[in-house]
């Protein structure tokens, strides 16, 4: 049984990530507020990432860091407080927990590290320019990582389109936002957070051994396609 680590496994997409792996893993959770679902496979820190000491682990085989942000404002209206806190807890975040768990990754099973990006990092989109130049910090890390770490570690990132939780509700809080939503991808259709959780559940697998360094657009079709 694989040991997860799952930073911010309590809402929406980390949670759909847990759900995903707690029956055939050994989860641990870390997060400000615990997951509502209950399971022996599962444990659970109460811990904020950018200001408390991250618990010690004695075996760490995948990290998988999920924290994120939508803070969409046109750039007139962006303080630079505003950048730093989307840098902060997309970027320092992850770095604080891979170096906190690098030590006990080494020794891991096929070791691995997840990541989370966006299709604005791609996708120049207008009032993302917080969320997009942080999560293309993102990517970088992702890709400079991946060379370092290898062959020891794998790390990988995906990067999701709009998905249906907490953090995009904004984005679709009534029918209408919905349907140009939807219409805006040529797939027709947006993401539910199982699909992303199986994405994640696949790369830090067996399956996906020779994959590293990499971002991975679940994106719908919104940034290979122009119909």
């Amino acid at each position: 049984m694989k040991k997860i680590v799952v930073i911010g496994g309590s809402r929406g997409i980390g949670n759909a990530i847990v759900n995903a792996l707690v029956s055939d893993n050994q989860v641990i959770n870390i997060s400000r507020n615990q997951p509502a679902q209950l399971h022996p496979n599962l444990t659970h820190f109460s811990c904020d990432i950018l200001t408390d000491e991250l618990p010690t682990i004695e075996a760490v085989d995948s990290l998988i860091y999920c924290p994120g942000s939508i803070n969409l404002k046109p750039i007139s209206r962006l303080k630079l407080e505003e950048f730093r806190e989307d840098f902060e807890i997309n970027v320092i975040g992850a770095v604080k927990a891979i170096q906190h768990f690098l030590p006990v990754l080494k020794n891991g099973k096929n070791p691995s590290i997840l990541l989370f990006s966006t299709v604005a990092a791609k996708l120049g989109m207008p009032f993302h320019a917080s969320v997009a130049a942080a999560k293309s910090a993102v990517e970088g890390l992702t890709k400079s990582l991946g060379a370092e770490l290898a062959p020891t570690i794998r790390v990988n990132a995906i990067a999701p389109t709009v998905t249906d939780t907490d953090l995009a509700s904004k984005l679709l809080r009534n029918e209408k936002m919905i349907e140009n939503i939807t219409d805006r991808h040529p797939l027709k259709k947006f993401l539910s957070p199982n699909e992303v959780a199986d994405l994640a559940n696949f790369l830090i697998s067996e399956k996906a051994l020779s994959i590293s360094g990499q971002i991975f657009e679940l994106d719908c079709g919104i940034v290979s396609f122009k119909i």
